[in-house]
Order: structure tokens, then C-alpha cells, then sequence
């Protein structure tokens, strides 16, 4: 089973960070998703999640920045395909000036408003709308 890593990271305007993939990606080309990726043999999930949001993003957080949110199994639909995510949150003082692209066409901070009119791949559409609902991101956006 693939072990995957996402970084739900809120801003101080509560926005969240998402990606939005090129039309080169393997996956999901030309849709949105928090910041992640794969879990390395011996690594752990918290330890990638810090990994990939450094690698994807060039954003460096201290350790104890983030917090696990969520810890699931996920099916995809149309493929024979699971995965272990596991999603870790956390709230940084950051702008779209301060964060790079390093994978994809944008990564950039969200209004929560306009999340729902993006096409989110399929994990994405499962844990965004739950995390923009639970009272982890209300807590982490109520500092605006």
C-alpha cells in the first residue's frame, strides 16, 4: 500500500496552500491538491510532510509546526489503488510571494471560498472540503 503525505498549511488570511498540477503531470494533470507526495522507505509520515512541503514549495517549517489531522485509508474510485494518507495542518505567516513552485504550474494560497469551483483531484475532493469544514482549520484561520 503506497504511503502518502499532504500539507493542509493555512496562512494568516486563512487561506490554504494548493497546487495546481500542469498538464504534464502523471497524475492528475491540470488539477488541484494540497502540497505531498510519497512517504520514503524508513521515513516517517510526519518527517515526509515536512520533506515534501520543503521540496515542492521551498517553505522550511520548524519541527512541532505541524499537526496530524487526519490518518486514513483511501480508495480511488476507477483504480485498483490505496493509499495510507496521512494529512498534517498547520498555520504559517506566509504569502504567495514567499512560496515557490517547484512542482507543477502554481502553488499558491486560496481563498476557502473558491476552493469549491476548482477541479481537485480525487483525493483532494475527498479531504479539502473536510478540512475547510472541521474545527482544525477554524482553529488555525481563526487568528485573521
Amino acid at each position: 500500500m503506497h504511503r502518502t503525505v499532504n500539507v493542509l498549511l493555512v496562512n494568516t488570511a486563512g487561506e490554504l496552500l494548493l497546487q495546481e498540477r500542469d498538464e504534464l503531470a502523471p497524475r492528475c494533470p491540470d488539477q488541484w491538491g494540497p502540497p505531498g507526495g510519497h512517504v520514503e522507505l524508513g521515513e516517517s509520515h510526519e518527517d515526509a510532510a515536512y520533506r515534501e512541503l520543503a521540496e515542492e514549495t521551498g517553505v522550511v517549517l520548524p519541527a512541532g509546526s505541524l499537526r496530524l489531522w487526519r490518518d486514513e485509508v483511501f480508495r480511488y474510485a476507477e483504480e485498483d489503488r490505496v493509499a495510507h494518507y496521512q494529512l498534517w495542518a498547520g498555520r504559517a505567516a506566509l504569502t504567495d510571494a514567499e512560496v515557490v513552485c517547484h512542482e507543477g504550474r502554481q502553488m499558491v494560497f486560496v481563498d476557502p471560498a473558491t476552493v469549491q469551483g476548482l477541479d481537485l483531484w480525487e483525493s483532494a475532493r475527498h479531504f479539502v472540503p473536510a478540512f475547510l469544514a472541521s474545527t482544525t482549520y477554524a482553529a488555525l484561520a481563526g487568528g485573521r
